[in-house]
């Protein structure tokens, strides 16, 4: 992917990047899915050591292309859309679920908490030649009036209990009657089971596993899927 076929405001996005990052494109295929993904080379410095799973509250989880995000991507690529079918991503990080969405037909809006994220993803939306996706700043603990999908989705985002309530009420807003949700993380996150707790009260629950094989070790990531109950 060359930067300079960007067009003028994303290259301008890109160029104020580089000042603060090393950084590159990283193809991702998935099925006839394909998209470009602006992605940090040197995560180390930013990092530091951090290990998500003892201490999420000091990891930058948006700066990662998790597996979660990737198996996630991977089923919503390969899913069938009507013309109207509108979903929202939610802590979208580098945002590869939603694009993959996106490339597949749905009409995404990618949130996060912080513009620069949403930069990244705006770069990465333009590589891949996806000019219809949207970004906005979302604030779970104090979430604007909001607009109504038919699908939410979220890789790797449950990671500080006192974030739990503040998500089910923007999935209380955000979600059409109806509607459906989809969350990927990896099965040994100590948060993931009581959020789900908590959301089966609202929420009928599915689950279904899938194991990514690698030379390090292998991860299982957990893909749950939420219907609002009657």
């Amino acid at each position: 992917m060359d930067p300079q076929t960007l067009p003028a405001r994303e290259q301008e996005l890109y160029e104020k990047i580089r000042e603060q990052y090393k950084v590159a494109f990283e193809p991702l295929n998935m099925g006839e899915v394909r998209l470009n993904l602006l992605t940090i080379t040197d995560l180390e410095p930013l990092l530091e050591g951090k290990d998500p799973l003892k201490n999420p509250s000091d990891f930058p989880f948006w700066v990662k292309l998790w597996e979660a995000a990737i198996v996630l991507a991977q089923f919503l690529a390969g899913q069938n859309y009507g013309p109207e079918t509108r979903l929202l991503e939610l802590g979208a990080g580098l945002g590869v679920p939603g694009l993959a969405a996106a490339a597949a037909g749905c009409k995404v809006t990618l949130t996060d908490y912080e513009e620069q994220i949403l930069d990244f993803e705006r770069i990465s939306a333009a590589a891949s030649k996806l000019p219809d996706v949207r970004f906005e700043i979302l604030d779970w603990k104090n979430p604007p009036a909001m607009e109504r999908y038919d699908i939410l989705a979220g890789a790797e985002i449950l990671f500080r209990e006192e974030f739990f309530e503040p998500l089910l009420e923007v999935m209380r807003r955000s979600l059409k009657p109806g509607g459906v949700v989809y969350l990927a993380h990896d099965i040994r996150r100590q948060s993931l089971k009581p959020f789900l707790q908590m959301a089966e009260a609202e929420y009928n629950i599915a689950a279904s596993r899938k194991t990514l094989k690698s030379y390090d070790e292998d991860r299982v990531i957990l893909m749950t899927r939420l219907t609002p109950k009657q």
